[in-house]
């Protein structure tokens, strides 16, 4: 797929907007051959306007249309910069306290296919540090989520997709095996250089396995294992015709077995498929991809499994 409008989040904190530079490079390398749209948004809020008790509310929405003008006015002078004649940029401001909510109400109000945000990194590179409000979003946003860093694109240009290629018999996993794999080869297609490779982690055999069960052969089965995993993931890299050789099968689990993997490929993103949280679950129970995300130090693509 071609990303035909793409939603950038603005962060006012930086003079450097660099989620919108990463989006028209990405229109630009992309070579579509209809004019693509750039909405830049930005969510404002100034909790004194909402508590003063002297103010009318006509005279309140005044002044927080008067906010929204100006930073209208500011996100206007980034577009001057990346002007391009086959990009339209639109800035779009509304008042809400909470930009992850307000980002996901705005995705499911238009067509957005890709929504790009710049997340923090230490500074030491060694990771990205996501706020609260990336992690809701990637929680709760329907469309695919790119987090980005402020580094350059690298020259190898690689993109890691991981994968669940247990056997099992599930079709939600496939389904969304095969919407991962398909949006990254595009996405590599895309761009100059890109190329695929594949990642999934098989578990480990559980110690208790041996101990109870003296006759149980551990290396037999773990060969067994790695072999199923080997053949489903044959399997899916024929089916885009990627190389033997960009498929990386270990054992271990997900959060250590993905960053090792990009780590050690140098990836420029990392395609993950994500689960959204609601309630008490989403506040202390992290799931696989969130526990992967966070050890992650290159960009994400973060993309939702398609709606039963």
């Amino acid at each position: 797929m071609k990303f035909n409008h793409i939603l950038v989040v603005i962060n006012p904190e930086n003079e450097k907007q660099y989620a919108l530079a990463r989006a028209v490079r990405l229109v630009k390398e992309q070579k579509s051959d209809q004019k693509v749209k750039i909405t830049a948004f930005l969510a404002a809020y100034d909790l004194s306007y909402q508590m003063s008790a002297f103010v009318s509310s006509e005279d309140r929405q005044e002044m927080q249309q008067a906010v929204i003008n100006q930073r209208i006015e500011a996100i206007n002078t980034y577009f001057e910069k990346y002007a391009d004649p086959n990009i339209e940029f639109e800035p779009l401001v509304v008042w809400h306290s909470n930009e992850a909510e307000a980002i996901t109400e705005e995705v499911e109000r238009n067509q957005y296919d890709l929504v790009v945000k710049y997340t923090k990194e230490e500074n030491n590179l060694s990771s990205l540090i996501f706020t609260p409000m990336d992690w809701q979003l990637l929680r709760k946003c329907p469309t695919p989520t790119l987090m980005v860093r402020d580094a350059d694109w690298k020259h190898q240009r690689r993109i890691l997709i991981a994968v669940n290629v247990s056997d099992d018999e599930e079709q939600a996993h496939q389904n969304l095996n095969e919407k991962l794999v398909s949006l990254g080869v595009d996405l590599a297609d895309n761009l100059e250089k890109g190329n695929v490779h594949l990642v999934s982690a098989y578990p480990p055999i559980p110690i208790n396995m041996t101990i109870d069960l003296p006759e149980f052969n551990n290396d037999e089965s773990d060969n067994n294992i790695r072999a199923q995993y080997l053949l489903n993931m044959k399997t899916l890299r024929q089916r885009f015709g990627i190389d033997d050789d960009h498929t990386h099968v270990y054992e271990g689990f997900p959060e250590e077995v993905i960053p090792m993997v990009a780590q050690k490929l140098e990836a420029e993103i990392v395609v993950l498929g994500t689960i959204g949280r609601t309630g008490l679950s989403a506040a202390f129970v992290g799931n696989t991809a969130e526990h992967v995300i966070s050890r992650l130090n290159c960009n994400l693509l973060a993309i939702k499994p398609n709606k039963l």
